[in-house]
C-alpha cells in the first residue's frame, strides 16, 4: 500500500466510523421511542381497568371486553384480569384460542413496584406489549401485538441500511477527491 492510498484509507476509516456511530445512533433512539410508544394505549387500559377493580367493580362489569382477541392474528388490544395469586380471573386475549398470562416472574415485580411495562412472546413469531398494573386485589394486564411497531422498526433498518452504505461510498469518494486536489496544490 502506497503512502498516500494508505492515508486516503485512514481518513475514510475515521469519517465511516463517526457516520457508522451516528447511524446506529439514530437507529436505537427512534427504534426505542417507537417501542416505549407501543406502549401508551396499553398503560392507560392497565391503570383504568386497576383503579376500576380497586373502587370495586368486578371484572365482568365492563372492565374485560366480552369480545375476544387474537393476539397471533389481530392488532386490537386486549385486557386481563388476574387475582393475587395470578390466575386469570377474566380475559378478552386469545393466542390462537388459548389464554395466556405474562411469566410469573413479571408479576412478583408488579407487587413490588406496583406496575410493569414488558414485551412479551407467548410463542414463537407472536410478540406483544403488555402493560401489567397491580390493585389491592389482583392485577390488571393489557396488551396488543408489536406486529406493526416491528415492521416499522425493520423499514427503518432498512433505510438507514442504504443511507449508511450511500455515506461511506460517498466519503471514500469525497476523501480520494480531497487528497487528489490537495497533492494538486503541493506540486
Amino acid at each position: 500500500m502506497t503512502p498516500l492510498t494508505r492515508r486516503i484509507f485512514l481518513r475514510w476509516l475515521q469519517l465511516s466510523g463517526a457516520a457508522s456511530a451516528c447511524c446506529l445512533l439514530v437507529y436505537f433512539a427512534v427504534q426505542q421511542v417507537w417501542r416505549q410508544d407501543a406502549n401508551d394505549p396499553q398503560l392507560q387500559m392497565a391503570r383504568d381497568a386497576a383503579a376500576r377493580l380497586a373502587s370495586g367493580q368486578t371484572p365482568v362489569d365492563a372492565i374485560v371486553p366480552t369480545t375476544t382477541v387474537d393476539v397471533a392474528s389481530s392488532l386490537a388490544p386486549f385486557l386481563t384480569v388476574l387475582d393475587a395469586r395470578g390466575s386469570i380471573v377474566a380475559s378478552s386475549g386469545r393466542v390462537h384460542g388459548a389464554i395466556r398470562s405474562v411469566p410469573p416472574g413479571v408479576l412478583d415485580h408488579v407487587r413490588q413496584s406496583g406496575e410493569e411495562e414488558v414485551s412479551w412472546q407467548p410463542e414463537p413469531g407472536v410478540r406483544i406489549a403488555t402493560a401489567v398494573v397491580s390493585y389491592p386485589g389482583g392485577f390488571a394486564l393489557a396488551g396488543r401485538s408489536l406486529i406493526e411497531s416491528e415492521l416499522r422498526t425493520a423499514r427503518l433498518r432498512e433505510f438507514l441500511t442504504l443511507a449508511w452504505l450511500g455515506v461511506i461510498g460517498g466519503l471514500a469518494v469525497l476523501v480520494a477527491a480531497t487528497e487528489a486536489l490537495m497533492r494538486k496544490d503541493a506540486n
